[in-house]
């Protein structure tokens, strides 16, 4: 399949409507510069849904990439949650996250992790942290990875997780790799915005234009037009807008060793080889 245009979307899980931490970028096919989506205050998780659903509804060929993990471990222990009454896969995963945090609002799933509380890790009070750092097959391939089991720190990954998994549950667009992929409309995929950046070149995060553009001319793009520099973010969503763009025309992105034992339950991250 060939998309015609490329999203990337920084997410968060924080509590609230609207998120400064939620960045939109976009790059079509070719080499022009990714820019951002911006609008008249900042987006909202609900804003993005309805970002999704229009492309969907235009059945543009459009490939779109959430900061944020599609499903949990399940391959180290055969379940998502050993010792309790587990979804069989990832698509009943987020059946049952978004039933569970239904009524929390703005799309956020903090209920989830209190129906699932002795599997989260948020501090020494609940033992030690390894114990409970489970990691998917990819996290393990893609370096220095965070688990979704951990909620405390900077790098904590889990609540936008939770959170992206009901936007899955309720949206009509294909997700990578759990559906095949359709000869045309959009597609969904996983992305962890760090494995653009270091395909460009760049350790840690991008928050000045000179690093920006050298790391998009890496990746075969036009330098972008942003301010001397911006939020951390921002960054983030301009490099994978144009990774995406890069990722989406190599084969071996499609099929990455490993990826069919764990199409079903742990799914996979754009980008990762």
């Amino acid at each position: 399949m060939t998309f015609d245009r490329f999203v990337a979307v920084d997410w968060t899980g924080a509590v609230g409507e609207r998120h400064r931490a939620i960045a939109v970028a976009v790059a079509d096919t070719g080499v022009s510069a990714p820019v951002l989506l911006t609008r008249d205050r900042a987006w909202s998780r609900a804003e993005v849904f309805d970002l999704i659903a229009g492309y969907a509804a235009r059945n543009e060929r459009v490939l779109i990439g959430i900061d944020a993990s599609f499903a949990l471990p399940f391959a180290d222990a055969a379940a998502f949650f050993p010792g309790d009454p587990s979804p069989p896969d990832a698509r009943a995963l987020w059946t049952e996250v978004a039933a569970v945090a239904a009524a929390d609002p703005h799309h956020a799933a903090h209920a989830y992790v209190a129906h699932r509380r002795r599997h989260f890790w948020t501090g020494t009070a609940d033992g030690p942290r390894a114990d409970r750092a489970r990691l998917r097959v990819v996290e393990r391939r893609k370096g220095s990875p965070a688990s979704c089991f951990v909620l405390l720190g900077a790098s904590q990954c889990g609540k936008a997780s939770l959170s992206a998994m009901r936007l899955l549950a309720a949206t009509p667009v294909p997700v990578w790799p759990f559906d095949p992929l359709p000869a045309t409309g959009p597609v969904l995929v996983e992305i962890y915005c760090s494995v653009f950046a270091a395909a460009a070149g760049v350790r840690g995060k991008i928050r000045d234009r000179a690093t920006l553009d050298a790391a998009l001319v890496r990746l075969g793009s036009v330098a972008a037009t942003v301010s001397e520099t911006f939020a951390d973010h921002i960054g983030d969503a301009l490099i994978s807008a144009a990774g995406m763009r890069t990722a989406a025309a190599d084969p071996a992105i499609w099929h990455p060793a490993g990826l069919d034992a764990v199409r079903a339950t742990e799914g996979w991250t754009f980008g990762v080889a």
